[in-house]
């Protein structure tokens, strides 16, 4: 009465040769480089050039390849930018620390401290 089906179930599990996979190290590496990048960015705008250099030789080791960086500017309040590096760094920290990357993780905490520190000047300057 039904005619047989003929061709493979949709639900049936996919040959797993066929799927690129990623070992848990190279997933953090490309999270780390990811955060480290993003600090970058903002840290250019900052015009923080030595930090900046110093992040930029890390990403550079992460992803085997010299981060792209831009001159476009977003004109966005200091106190903003160092929360916003502040944060970006902590994340790399996290991650950094995660993975055992000593070199990541020591640059990481100290763009922690020196935002930290950013702030705590900008705050002092702005109170009355």
């Amino acid at each position: 009465m039904y005619e047989p089906i003929r061709t493979k179930s949709v639900h049936s599990m996919a040959d797993q040769a066929q799927y690129p996979h990623r070992s848990r190290e190279e997933e953090l590496d490309i999270q780390l480089a990811g955060h480290l990048a993003a600090l970058l960015a903002v840290t250019d705008e900052l015009g923080l050039d030595t930090a900046a250099e110093a992040i930029a030789a890390q990403v550079s080791r992460l992803r085997g390849a010299p981060p792209a960086r831009h001159a476009a500017l977003t004109h966005a309040d200091a106190t903003a930018l160092h929360q916003r590096a502040h944060a970006l760094a902590g994340r790399a920290l996290v991650v950094a620390a995660s993975r055992a990357d000593t070199a990541a993780a020591i640059l990481a905490a100290e763009r922690m401290d020196a935002h930290t520190a950013a702030l705590r000047d900008t705050q002092l300057i702005g109170a009355p």
